[in-house]
């Protein structure tokens, strides 16, 4: 599995923020990863999205990386953010635009949002 865990470290580390699922952010395959994207989306956050169904290797590789068991799963410079519940949590709270910035993400909310 040491293949797959370099891998993953690979994409993890090399884009600023990842987000592996299931299916892709055009076509998400289920209803957790689809939230994932439609919050990424709304902020303008540019991303990579990873598909997991495309392997059972990928699939189970990025649980033991992240020690964390469902997917989707975002990855912010390097680091494991959380699943589609903290990353809504966030969202609701008005924290993960901050997260992004703080980060040097950019993101491009629309501007009827903040009204």
């Amino acid at each position: 599995m040491s293949g797959i865990n370099e891998w993953i470290d690979n994409e993890v580390k090399s884009n600023d923020v990842v987000v592996f699922m299931k299916g892709t952010p055009s076509f998400p395959q289920c209803g957790f990863s689809g939230q994932v994207v439609q919050i990424l989306d709304y902020l303008g956050v540019a991303y990579k999205g990873v598909n997991v169904l495309t392997s059972d290797e990928l699939r189970q590789g990025i649980k033991s990386y992240s020690e964390w068991p469902t997917i989707p799963q975002l990855y912010v410079k390097g680091e494991f953010v959380g699943g589609c519940d903290i990353i809504r949590e966030m969202f609701q709270a008005g924290e993960l635009k901050g997260f992004f910035a703080e980060n040097g993400i950019a993101t491009s909310e629309p501007a009827a949002a903040n009204g």
